[in-house]
Formats: structure tokens, sequence, C-alpha cells
């Protein structure tokens, strides 16, 4: 039953979420060429709030608890567990103040309004996994950023998301590159559960009733082995993970 009325519900959804995209798109044209950087991170900002606020729609909730942990002015790395495209508007939100940048694949930077542009002009990367050299480049531009900006990098170390909430095995090399171009920052573990239950039948119809939780754990120092540091990240995301049906 849930399926069936989750198809006009997705439609509404569909028509709602291209709209939002389709009108900050010149938004943040404008907000970038005419008023710069701060201007653009703002319209990024509410963008990504209605984002949210479309997904209301299909009955979804969010609890984003342990931000209040983090402290300002330091550069962070985020490291998140990554279950759908869902996963990012509530970072963007929540952490705005942290000036979050993405770790993305390039494919992304192209044909999507809205969501390719912040990509390409908002300071995240687009990376192309298949080329290692540029990857590395790209990697360690984004670490230089933040080490001199105190702003945040989000990476999620699986590589691609889990379709149904069990994690997958961390592939640390882009973490330890991150870590390596910003030593000074603080890394932010993020365990995140629920959110591929809004895709659980695929790209269409979308899933009714969701609750996204977010928990931030407690930041860590970059210290010590830098396996051994890895390690007990890829813990701390996995403990937090909660996954069911």
């Amino acid at each position: 039953m849930a399926k069936i009325l989750s198809y006009p519900l997705s439609l509404l959804f569909f028509l709602i979420f291209g709209l939002v995209l389709a009108v900050f798109h010149p938004i943040q044209w404008l907000c970038l060429h005419g008023f710069g950087y701060r201007a653009h991170k703002a319209s990024v900002s509410v963008l990504n709030f209605l984002i949210m606020g479309c997904t209301r729609v299909l009955g979804t909730r969010y609890s984003f608890q342990g931000a209040g942990d983090i402290p300002l002015g330091r550069p962070l790395i985020i490291v998140t567990n990554h279950q759908s495209m869902f996963d990012i508007p509530p970072i963007i939100w929540y952490l705005r103040g942290y000036h979050p940048k993405f770790v993305s694949k390039k494919e992304l930077g192209r044909g999507i309004p809205s969501v390719s542009f912040n990509l390409r002009h908002g300071g995240s990367v687009l990376i192309d996994r298949r080329d290692t050299r540029q990857a590395i480049g790209e990697l360690t531009k984004l670490g230089s950023y933040i080490q001199a900006h105190n702003r945040s990098a989000v990476i999620f170390p699986e590589g691609t998301r889990s379709r149904d909430g069990h994690p997958k095995p961390f592939k640390t090399m882009g973490l330890k590159i991150l870590i390596k171009a910003a030593p000074g920052a603080l890394i932010v573990p993020i365990s995140i559960n629920n959110s591929w239950k809004l895709q659980r039948y695929g790209k269409f119809p979308m899933g009714l009733g969701a609750h996204l939780r977010f928990q931030v754990h407690p930041p860590m120092e970059i210290v010590g082995n830098i396996d051994d540091l890895l390690a007990k990240i890829e813990a701390q995301v996995r403990l937090g993970i909660k996954p069911g049906p």
C-alpha cells in the first residue's frame, strides 16, 4: 500500500524538487558573480534547506545531533558513510557555519541544475576515479583550501553509497591525502541512518516516511599513527550505523 501511495507523492516531489533546482540555478549565478562567495554560499544553504523541505512531501523527517560539539575556527575533515544523494542537503544546512565542501565524482559536475553549478564554483572538487593523478591533485587542492580558510571538506570513504544501509569498507587513500594537505584539521566522524530508505525502490518511486538521522561524533585530532587513526574513525562511524528494514 505504501508503495502504491508513493507514486503520486513521488511525482509531486519531483515536480517541486525540479522547480527548486531550476529557480536556484540563476540565483546562484547572480549571487556568485554579483556579490561574491558569501552571497553564493548563503544561496546554497537556502537551496539545501528547501530541498529538505521538498522531501517533507514524502513524510521525511530529519534529526541532526551532536553538531554543537564542533569548534569554530578550525579546518575540518568530515568523514561519513554514504546512503543516498539526500545525505548531502542536511550536511550543508546543519553545518552551514563550517562551509562544507564535497569530494564528488566528476560526472556530477555537469547536467544537474543548481547542483552541478555549486560543485563547480562553490569550492568542492570533482575527481575522476579512473585518473589517480587527477584525483590526488584535486584532493590536495581541497585539503590546502580548508587549511588556509578554516573550512571543511566532506568525504564519503566508502566510495559508493550503500543501498541497504549496511556500511561498506572504507577506502582510505583520499582521506590520507586530505590529512596530509590539512594537518591542522579536526576529523569529524558522522554516522548517517535511513537515508537509503528514500531510494529503497530505486530512482522511482521514492520511499515514504523515512526518518533520516545524523549523529555527529566527538571530533578527533590528527595525532599518532595515521593508519590507527583511520581505523578508529571507521569504527566510530560504523558504531553509529543501525541498518534496519
